[in-house]
């Protein structure tokens, strides 16, 4: 069935550094979609590209583009925090200057938003666009079939799957809960969106989709791939979401601490099994899970967490196979 008319008021904040090659795409997906009131905000952080001269032509072009223009690189954070105190709409989102909307996921997000007052924010899939590749040809997600998680199940499944992929990027927030949820933290250079949708979840219930409603851009000037260096690092980085998360806004939940528990036992396990199976690979960064693994748990330098196996998406025996030698 054919979404209604979506009247709800839509803010999108585009921080860019040195993204303008992508610059354009990613707003040009953002209004063309056939939305209400639609604002749309490009940070530049002094980027020492062409992005702002973009910015500029983009603002020139359309009055429901903005620009802000930072003389000075103040961090991702800044221009993260700016989005979120000039958001006024119904709802927001933060949308990273390389990637793209899919058509109709606008629609999709403010339609089941629209639908459940009670919810927080709502999210879908995206699809990886590789450097080189061709445009992936994505139909309309008007459609997107939605469901609805309660903010509790929502933080404990987080915790039992912390290394779970969540499209960050393609989250459609309720301003007022944005607004109470507050800014995002510098000390998570990483994994700041996660722990924010953690404290969003506290406010509300969760809509989710399986569809893909955004394109992540795959090329060598993706911000993540800062924290690749240290193969335990995202993991790591996972573990200071949940710890910040439980020490603030999450201590208030009536099982916070089995909670916290549950999220370091999660993240041991797999460092626990990436470990081995880097070890049995050969490959660098062995010790760095096994080290991650045995620091929050200790008692798994004697007993292996074998429950997690049940986990994993192949048999143990095929997971630690060494691969065959290129012929």
């Amino acid at each position: 069935m054919t979404k209604g008319v979506v009247v709800a008021s839509i803010d999108i904040a585009i921080p860019c550094y040195g993204h303008g090659n992508y610059l354009r795409d990613c707003v040009m997906s953002a209004t063309a979609e056939d939305v209400g009131p639609l604002r749309i905000l490009i940070i530049d952080n002094a980027s020492p590209d062409d992005s702002l001269e973009k910015a500029r032509q983009l603002a020139a072009s359309d009055s429901r583009i903005a620009l802000s223009a930072h003389a000075h690189n103040l961090g991702p954070h800044a221009s993260f925090n700016e989005g979120v105190a000039w958001a006024e709409a119904d709802y927001f989102m933060i949308l990273c200057a390389d990637d793209l909307l899919t058509p109709g996921s606008l629609r999709a997000l403010a339609g089941t938003l629209d639908a459940d007052p009670n919810a927080s924010f709502a999210y879908g899939t995206d699809v990886h666009w590789i450097e080189g590749q061709a445009t992936p040809q994505m139909a309309t997600q008007e459609n997107a079939r939605f469901i609805r998680v309660s903010g509790t199940r929502f933080i404990e499944e987080r915790c039992r799957n912390p290394e779970h992929y969540i499209a960050a990027g393609m989250v459609l927030v309720r301003t007022a809960a944005q607004k109470r949820a507050g800014l995002y933290r510098d000390v998570l250079p990483h994994t700041d969106d996660f722990e924010m949708l953690l404290r969003l979840a506290m406010l509300g219930d969760v809509r989710r989709t399986d569809s893909p409603l955004g394109i992540k851009r795959m090329h060598g000037a993706n911000r993540t791939l800062t924290f690749t260096q240290d193969p335990a690092r995202d993991l790591k980085e996972r573990e200071a979401a949940l710890a910040s998360f439980f020490a603030n806004e999450g201590a208030a939940l009536a099982n916070a601490s089995r909670l916290r528990r549950i999220g370091r036992r999660s993240i041991a396990q797999r460092a626990y099994w990436c470990g081995l199976k880097s070890l049995a690979h050969g490959r660098a960064g062995a010790w760095s899970h096994l080290a991650l693994a045995f620091q929050l748990a200790p008692r798994m330098a004697l007993l292996p967490p074998l429950g997690y196996l049940k986990r994993m998406e192949r048999p143990i025996g095929t997971a630690l196979k060494r691969p065959p030698n290129p012929a």
